[in-house]
């Protein structure tokens, strides 16, 4: 066809289209496409959630979200949803009138032991009674029961000890193996059975929430919470909650967190799981969060900052209150991670010691994590992660709005169903299951069944020591610590990282490779951690560690004189390098087959090479080359590949 005439159809087409729309107004012209798209759109959403639910399930979900726009249906509603809870609870709430929410002023010692022995005789008769739970048979005191009772026993002793007892040293491991032998097969996930260490549980969250600042005014008076397996899985819901919370205030649906660059790796994790972007951002020169940079990073998708108290690199707390007035500004949620300071930091400063606020005092703190099995002296696999209100860990769906939320009750709707309908998120800290064919189902943290004797020994530990054994715990570990600080900083070579607010400390050096410290320290039987950005150890001081810190700055003077005469000959012969770049270097180049020097840097490692292993560092097969090469390498996901094939081999 000719050009030509195409033109003229084109024109005529055109010239009808103007006329027929020139009868209309230039805002009606715009608005009705916007319209349109918002109406497929509709439409679109509508078919997806009835794909997705089913034709009955969204009637019904639609009308039920249209009833509660009426005024005073919704409360109506709330107030029936209560009155069935409250009748569920009853018997529950009886019992739980004499529960204890403060730690005893004086700790009950072994006697703790005839204490469980009475909660636990209040449990179901579960012998051969219930549908699974129990899967051992025979008594608790005969045939495999007692298999399992010992081996839960050999691992809360000392291992100083390396043996069986019938009980433990309540004052050297802060658990009762008694408490573990006989809560061994419990789980709170069958509560109607194991109702003693459902009470356990309570009352260590509660103990903990009171130490945490819970009867502060500040606080609001509402903190809730639950223990978990360890900090991790704590931050991993408090993260969690923040995410559903915000989503649930403001409709983010591109979750984003802030956190400093000394936070735990567990928000990593975090990150990773559940779906939101992370911001590290570098700590100022005092290696605590630094406000502004974190302020700088807020936007409209923020849901949570955090801060640690302390931090595990440094043991520096972070700006507590300056965050929480951040985080309150902003109207976003703010965790604290308390992992290591949860049972130290308020009997520091009883003590006197100055402590900032950490806690929730403080205005804008939304959540917070404390381990029991670090200073609480509980046996491993005990942490608790609380909450300011019950709002922040229990997203009711009924008062959920999206950004995009319209008058239109049709797209009220559709785009709070579509959120909520799985594809995104799933909701809440608890998970709740209605819809499988083993029926109704709810569970308060990631794991379902979760360890009854855990739980056991957290409160057996917390009740045992009461606040008089934790202070005398923190006066002789913030003392201890102390000493060794000022034991390393009469080592000339090394340097303490920041000012430690607690019971760690940091060092490293401007004239030694601190790794080749570590290696020398670990073959004289320390087990320290090797830091990065700067490089750096670290010890945390323990009780364990309190009556041996001559020792430890003992071996410490001598293994930086060991590294120190190893080294000299190397920066002799490299003027310019550092001993650190030299054995990276060489470490490096012990990947590289053939050592060909076709660049500069591949001529740098060839050439030193020789003159390394002509020096060779003061321990063979020292971890120290691969620390410095891990810091060294600019392809970080390649030494996230190394990590992955380390771990992958290790079972």
């Amino acid at each position: 066809m000719d050009s030509s005439v195409l033109t003229s159809h084109f024109n005529n087409f055109r010239t009808a289209a103007n006329s027929f729309l020139s009868q209309y107004e230039p805002l009606t012209l715009v608005l009705v496409p916007l319209f349109s798209l918002f109406l497929a759109n509709v439409i679109r959403s509508f078919f997806s959630v009835i794909h997705d639910k089913g034709l009955k399930a969204t009637v019904l979900g639609f009308f039920m979200s249209f009833i509660k726009l009426i005024p005073g249906v919704k409360s109506y509603i709330a107030a029936e949803k209560q009155k069935v809870v409250d009748k569920l609870q009853s018997d529950g709430k009886s019992k739980r009138d004499g529960w204890k929410t403060e730690l005893p002023s004086t700790g009950l010692g072994t006697s703790v032991l005839e204490k469980m022995s009475e909660e636990k005789r209040k449990d179901a008769v579960w012998q051969g009674k219930c549908s699974g739970t129990v899967y051992i048979g025979g008594s608790e005191s005969s045939a495999h029961f007692s298999v399992i009772n010992e081996a839960c026993s050999m691992f809360g002793l000392s291992p100083r000890t390396q043996r069986v007892q019938p009980r433990c040293d309540v004052a050297a491991s802060g658990t009762l193996c008694v408490g573990q032998n006989r809560f061994a097969h419990t789980n709170p996930l069958h509560l109607d059975v194991f109702q003693s260490v459902v009470r356990f549980e309570a009352e260590v969250v509660a103990m903990t929430a009171t130490l945490l600042g819970s009867k502060e005014k500040t606080s609001g008076g509402q903190i809730c919470g639950n223990m978990t397996s360890g900090g991790t899985e704590s931050i991993l819901l408090a993260v969690k909650s923040s995410r559903d919370y915000m989503k649930s205030k403001k409709g983010i649906t591109r979750p984003e967190m802030i956190i400093p660059e000394s936070g735990h790796s567990a928000y990593d994790k975090a990150a990773h799981y559940f779906n939101i972007k992370l911001w590290r951002v570098p700590v100022n020169k005092n290696f605590q969060a630094d406000v502004k940079a974190i302020r700088r990073h807020i936007n409209k998708n923020t849901v949570l900052i955090v801060g640690s108290s302390p931090g595990f690199p440094h043991g520096i707390i972070d700006p507590i209150e300056e965050l929480g007035q951040l985080a309150s500004n902003f109207g976003i949620c703010f965790h604290v991670d308390l992992c290591l300071g949860g049972f130290v930091l308020p009997f520091a400063r009883e003590l006197g010691y100055h402590i900032p606020p950490y806690d929730f005092s403080v205005k804008g703190v939304t959540s917070i994590s404390a381990d029991v099995h670090k200073y609480g002296l509980a046996p491993k696999g005990t942490s608790i992660v609380l909450y300011r209100n019950h709002e922040i860990r229990k997203i009711d769906r009924s008062n959920r709005t999206s950004y995009n939320q319209l008058v239109l009750g049709v797209y009220v709707y559709l785009s709070v169903i579509v959120i909520n309908s799985g594809a995104v998120f799933c909701d809440r800290t608890f998970d709740t299951v209605t819809e499988w064919s083993g029926g109704l189902y709810v569970s308060p943290t990631i794991a379902g069944s979760r360890p009854g004797s855990l739980i056991a020994g957290a409160w057996a530990a917390m009740m045992s020591l009461g606040k008089a054994g934790y202070l005398e715990n923190t006066k002789a570990i913030m003392e201890g610590s102390k000493r060794l600080q000022k034991g390393i900083e009469e080592i000339p070579e090394l340097f303490i990282i920041g000012k430690p607010d607690m019971t760690i400390v940091a060092f490293g050096s401007n004239v030694l490779d601190i790794f080749e410290v570590n290696d020398i320290m670990s073959s004289k039987g320390w087990h320290l951690n090797a830091l990065q950005r700067p490089n750096s150890i670290h010890i945390c001081v323990t009780l364990q560690h309190v009556p041996v810190i001559d020792d430890f700055i003992k071996d410490l003077k001598e293994s930086v004189n060991t590294v120190q005469s190893s080294e000299t000959p190397l920066m002799v012969q490299h003027p310019g390098y550092t001993v650190h770049h030299i054995r990276t270097l060489a470490f490096l180049n012990s990947q590289i087959k053939p050592c060909s020097p076709t660049k500069l840097s591949t001529w740098v490692i060839c050439y030193v090479t020789v003159d390394v292993k002509e020096n060779p560092g003061p321990i063979s097969g020292g971890l120290a080359p691969i620390y410095g090469a891990a810091g060294k390498m600019p392809d970080r996901g390649m030494v996230q590949e190394l990590l992955v094939d380390f771990m992958d081999g290790t079972c």
